[in-house]
C-alpha cells in the first residue's frame, strides 16, 4: 500500500516510515497540512496517518478534507493520550483508527494490517455483490464426458499452485465459471477476484482500466485511479478474450508477471503487486504468436497450465442436466413453479449445433421460460433457429420496436459467430460496442 505519513516532528515521521517500509508498503512523509493535502490530492494514498496536533495546523481538518477524497485513504490518527476522546470524535467522523503516543513499530504495522484486511473484505463483498447481479444460473462443471473430465481435473490440480493458467475455447463455453472456480479453489479464496474485460475497452482505457491512473494523467483523469491490479492484489486477476490484449499493453503485462511490478499511467513510481494470473480466449494463441498479433514471451509466460473446455456440441451426455439446470433457476426467477420440457424441446436440444455453447443455451431456456403459457415448454416457445416458424417473429417488417429488432439480430449473430471479434465485424460495430451492447441487452 501507498501510505501517508503526516506529522510535524521529524522523529515521528522517521519511525513511522521505518515501520511502514518493513511491512512491505512505500511510505511518503508530510511535514504539514498544506503539503499532506497537495500530496493526497495528486497522488493518492491507501492509508494516512496524521498527527491531531500539527503544530498550528488542525488534523481533525484534514481528517474531514482526506474522507472527502475519491478514492479516500484510510485516515489514521496520532494522539496522546489526553486526547483520546478527541480521537474517538475523529472515528465518528471516518477516521479508519487511532494509535496513541507513544507507539511502537509494531503498532505500525497492526494497524495496516487492519486496512490491508478491511481492503480485502471490500473487494471479496464487491465480487459478491456482482454475483448476485450477474443473474446467472449456479455453477455446474460436473460432466460425463471424458474430454471434459480431463481438463476439470487439470483446472482444480493447478488451483491449489500460483502457476499462471490459460484457458481455452469457443465463445460461451464457460472459461469465466471455470476461472471464478479455480480462485475459489486457491490459497487465495479469501482475496478479490477480479475480472478485465480485454474487448470491453477501447485501447485508449485499456492501460488506465488495468493498472489505473495519476489525476491529470490524460484529459479527464480528474482524480485519481488504482485499476484493476490493485484491486487484485493478493487474490486472482482474470484477464478475459486476452487474445484482444492491445500489442502495446502486452510487454507491460509481461513485466507483471515476470517482476510483479507495474506502473500507473502518468506516474514513474513502480509500485509491487501479487495476483495470479488467469487468462481465458477462444483465439488461437499459437497462431496470433506467429502472426506476430501476440508476444511469444507472453504466451509462454500465460501457458504455464492449459485448459481446453469443450464446446457444448460435444457434450451431449451432459446436454439435459445442464438445460434442466437452467430451466430450474429460471422457472425460480420468473416465479412460475414447477416446469418442463416437451419430449420435442429435448430432441430439439439434441439436434442442435450450439455455436453459441452454454451462454447460448442459457439464453434460449431463459427466454422460453418466460415466454411458455404454462408448465411445459414447447416447440413454439423456442427461436426460430430450432426450425419453429412464429406468428409474432422479431423479424423486419413485424410490428416490434427497433430496440426489440436490434437485440434479436445482435443475439442471433453472436449465436453463429465463433468469437465477438466475427460478430461484431459482421454487425459493423467494433468489439467494445459489441461487448457493451451485449451487456446491457443481457446476452451473456
Amino acid at each position: 500500500m501507498r501510505v501517508l505519513i503526516v506529522d510535524d516532528e521529524p522523529s515521528i515521521r522517521r519511525t513511522t516510515r521505518i515501520a511502514v517500509e518493513s511491512a512491505g508498503h512505500v511510505a511518503v512523509e508530510a511535514p504539514n497540512a498544506a503539503r499532506a493535502m497537495k500530496l493526497a490530492e495528486e497522488e493518492g494514498f491507501d492509508v494516512a496517518f496524521v498527527d491531531l496536533k500539527l503544530g498550528a495546523d488542525d488534523g481533525l481538518e484534514v481528517l474531514n478534507r482526506m474522507v472527502k477524497l475519491r478514492p479516500a485513504p484510510a485516515v489514521v490518527l496520532f494522539t496522546a493520550f489526553a486526547n483520546i476522546a478527541t480521537a474517538v470524535e475523529a472515528m465518528r467522523r471516518g477516521a479508519f483508527d487511532f494509535i496513541p503516543k507513544p507507539f511502537t513499530p509494531d503498532q505500525i504495522r497492526a494497524v495496516l494490517s487492519k486496512v490491508s484486511k478491511a481492503h480485502s473484505l471490500e473487494r471479496r463483498v464487491q465480487a459478491l455483490e456482482n454475483d448476485l447481479a450477474s443473474g446467472a444460473p449456479p455453477v455446474d462443471l460436473e460432466s460425463e464426458e471424458p474430454s471434459m473430465v480431463r481438463s476439470i481435473q487439470v483446472a482444480f490440480r493447478a488451483a491449489e499452485t500460483d502457476a499462471n493458467i490459460l484457458v481455452l475455447g469457443s465463445s460461451g463455453t464457460g472459461k469465466s465459471i471455470l476461472a471464478r472456480e479455480i480462485h475459489k479453489r486457491s490459497a487465495r479464496r479469501e482475496s478479490a477476484f477480479v475480472t478485465v474485460n480485454c474487448p470491453s475497452l477501447s485501447r485508449e482505457l485499456f492501460e488506465s482500466e488495468l493498472f489505473g491512473h495519476a489525476r491529470g494523467s490524460f484529459t479527464g483523469a480528474v482524480a485519481e485511479t488504482s485499476g484493476k491490479v490493485a484491486a487484485a492484489d493478493g487474490g486472482t486477476l482474470f484477464l478475459d478474450e486476452i487474445g484482444e490484449m492491445p500489442p502495446e499493453i502486452q510487454p507491460k503485462l509481461l513485466r507483471l508477471l515476470q517482476e510483479r511490478e507495474y506502473e500507473r499511467v502518468g506516474e514513474a513510481l513502480p509500485r509491487r503487486a501479487d495476483v495470479r494470473v488467469i487468462a481465458a480466449t477462444n483465439r488461437d494463441l499459437a497462431a496470433e504468436v506467429k502472426a506476430g498479433r501476440f508476444r511469444e514471451d507472453l504466451f509462454y509466460r500465460l501457458n504455464v497450465i492449459a485448459v481446453t473446455l469443450p464446446g457444448l456440441r460435444d457434450r451431449p451426455a451432459d446436454l439435459k442436466r445442464l438445460a434442466d439446470g437452467a430451466r430450474r433457476y429460471f422457472s425460480s426467477r420468473a416465479g412460475k413453479g414447477e416446469t418442463h420440457f416437451s419430449p420435442a424441446v429435448m430432441g430439439a436440444f439434441a439436434g442442435y449445433p450450439w455455436p453459441g455453447n452454454l451462454r447460448e443455451m442459457r439464453n434460449v431456456i431463459e427466454r422460453a421460460v418466460i415466454l411458455a403459457p404454462g408448465p411445459t415448454i414447447e416447440l413454439s416457445d423456442l427461436p426460430e433457429e430450432f426450425g419453429v416458424p412464429r406468428q409474432q417473429a422479431t423479424s423486419v417488417g413485424a410490428r416490434v420496436t427497433l430496440d426489440q429488432l436490434e437485440a434479436e439480430h445482435i443475439r442471433r449473430i453472436l449465436a453463429t459467430s465463433r468469437n465477438l471479434d466475427e460478430a461484431a465485424q459482421t454487425l459493423g460495430i467494433d468489439p467494445a460496442t459489441l461487448y457493451r451492447k451485449r451487456n446491457k441487452l443481457g446476452l451473456h
